[in-house]
């Protein structure tokens, strides 16, 4: 007797896990909100170097003294990392007439001043993470990233040895501590620590979610679970939006977007830890007591009624025939041909999902659009990108469909290397399209891999997978450095690593309508 098999007597879609998925949805809402929340937290604004004051200032106005002080860019703003050695008085005469000689420029010596008018503060006014700095700036994003790829392979292994619902709880409640102190940062080095363990907090919550809400649901409704808890993240994406509009100061921001995971951790009072895993364990009088739990809230009174004849025996022979107590790591992941296959696959996939999804994500400004505009559109446009998908994965299978979303993500990227700048609604309309593909490509993967692998090695599947696209992620801000090499240089390798990763994809196996594995010898 197979797991689906007793999900179909105690009902594998009702009010018992509509609870559940929706429970587990609050804690995907607030993840993009700290994802993608170095759009804001670390927004550089225009700045110009500092002019200390001089007595032949004093009948100037500012803006005088800015053209005497600082020169110019062709198009004719103010450079923002460099100054005039000494005060061209001749250009109070003829603006004109830039000097061009570069011996009478230099670097900024007395700090910068920062345009106010849109951000309060952030990291990047704070500490002057701007011109020479500017690396540090963009490197907190991959901090963060590196401690989400160090938590996914932390969480990964735990949540399969000591069961997902305790792992979720422990990652929420180390959310909130790192997140607050993130927020009460006196030093770069603090924020950078701090930021790094939220990453591998939130990594657990990113994880967990996802397997725990659909080992509990029947394979008819596998598809819709997947999709319902990433519509949330889409959620997140547009409420991020407006909390980045409302808050302008970088502390408050952070306490902001932290404050929702106390929610999440008394919701999950009400949730059961996953009963496959508790049968995969032999622990056979805890999932006895869940399944109870769900067949009498789903109303399957004749299944209530008699317990012991039922369920004692379906349990004894699934524990039976899974022999629990075998010890799995992420190095069982390569030991057999197919898993080894699936693994390598997997993990190119989820690298290019990632690299190219937080590429898009992170470059607000460069589509033409209003940054909260943009973080909201984009928002958006994953919700309808999401539903498509929840019909071309079932009419088309997962295969396909993660292929080829990923692949358009990568053209839709190219194709704006190619649009000329002045046809800023063409461009956004590009970004617009190759940021649904980019959402469809990571909805599908999550769903994907969590079909492809066993019950005994879901969690090690997963955080392997998670890892890999960890990495992706903490590449994909530090990309955007290569702009100072050729302009188009970072949209062109965001581009080349989705199609390429994509391709990638039809080698594995297609899991429309099949059961979830159990063991090892399932998948082989």
């Amino acid at each position: 007797m197979k797991f689906e098999d007793l999900l179909l007597e105690i009902g594998g879609f009702g009010r018992f896990q509509i609870l559940i998925l929706f429970i587990l949805c609050l804690p995907r809402i607030n993840l993009p909100m700290h994802f993608l929340l170095h759009n804001f937290l670390a927004a550089t604004p225009s700045h110009h170097c500092a002019i200390p004051h001089q007595e032949a200032f004093v009948n100037l106005t500012m803006e005088e003294v800015l053209l005497i002080s600082i020169p110019r860019e062709p198009d004719g703003t103010f450079r923002s990392c460099e100054m005039f050695l000494q005060p061209q008085f001749h250009l109070l005469l003829n603006s004109s007439l830039q000097p061009e000689n570069n011996s009478i420029i230099q670097h900024c010596q007395h700090g910068w001043v920062y345009d106010h008018s849109q951000f309060t503060s952030t990291i990047s006014t704070q500490w002057d993470l701007v011109c020479e700095q500017r690396g540090l700036n963009q490197a907190t994003a991959t901090f963060f990233f590196i401690g989400v790829t160090t938590g996914a392979v932390i969480f990964g292994y735990l949540s399969d040895r000591f069961g997902r619902k305790a792992m979720l709880l422990l990652s929420l409640v180390c959310s909130v501590v790192f997140g607050m102190l993130s927020a009460a940062s006196v030093s770069y080095s603090m924020l950078a620590i701090t930021r790094t363990l939220t990453g591998v907090a939130l990594s657990g919550v990113s994880l967990i979610v996802l397997p725990l809400g659909m080992e509990w649901v029947d394979i008819q409704h596998r598809t819709f679970s997947g999709i319902l808890t990433s519509i949330f993240w889409s959620i997140g994406n547009m409420l991020l939006a407006m909390v980045a509009y409302l808050v302008r100061e970088w502390h408050w921001l952070l306490v902001a977007v932290t404050g929702p995971c106390l929610l999440s951790i008394v919701c999950l009072w009400w949730v059961p830890e996953s009963a496959r895993w508790l049968i995969a364990n032999g622990k056979v009088k805890q999932a006895h007591r869940h399944l109870l739990r769900c067949a009498r809230m789903n109303r399957r009174k004749d299944f209530a009624l008699f317990p012991s004849f039922h369920l004692s025996q379906a349990l004894r022979r699934m524990v039976t025939e899974k022999k629990p107590g075998g010890s799995y790591s992420y190095i069982s992941l390569f030991r057999t041909p197919v898993l080894r296959k699936i693994s390598l696959c997997s993990g190119a996939v989820w690298f290019g999902v990632a690299f190219s999804y937080y590429g898009m994500s992170m470059n607000l400004t460069g589509f033409g659009l209003n940054m909260y505009l943009s973080q909201f559109v984009f928002g958006v446009i994953e919700i309808p990108a999401k539903l498509i998908m929840y019909l071309l994965v079932n009419r088309v299978g997962r295969r396909q469909s993660q292929a080829w979303a990923l692949i358009l993500t990568g053209l839709c990227i190219g194709a704006n290397v190619i649009v000329p700048k002045p046809f800023t609604s063409l461009r956004s309309v590009v970004a617009i399209m190759g940021k649904g593909f980019s959402e469809a490509a990571f909805t599908t993967v999550f769903l994907y891999t969590s079909e492809l692998y066993p019950t005994v090695l879901r969690q090690n599947g997963m955080g392997y997978t998670s890892f890999v696209a960890r990495l992706g992620g903490a590449l994909a801000p530090l990309v955007f450095l290569l702009d100072e090499v050729w302009r188009s240089l970072p949209e062109v390798t965001y581009c080349a690593v989705a199609v390429c990763c994509g391709s990638v994809a039809f080698l594995l196996p297609e899991t429309l309508n099949m059961r979830l594995p159990e063991g090892i010898e399932d998948v082989e």
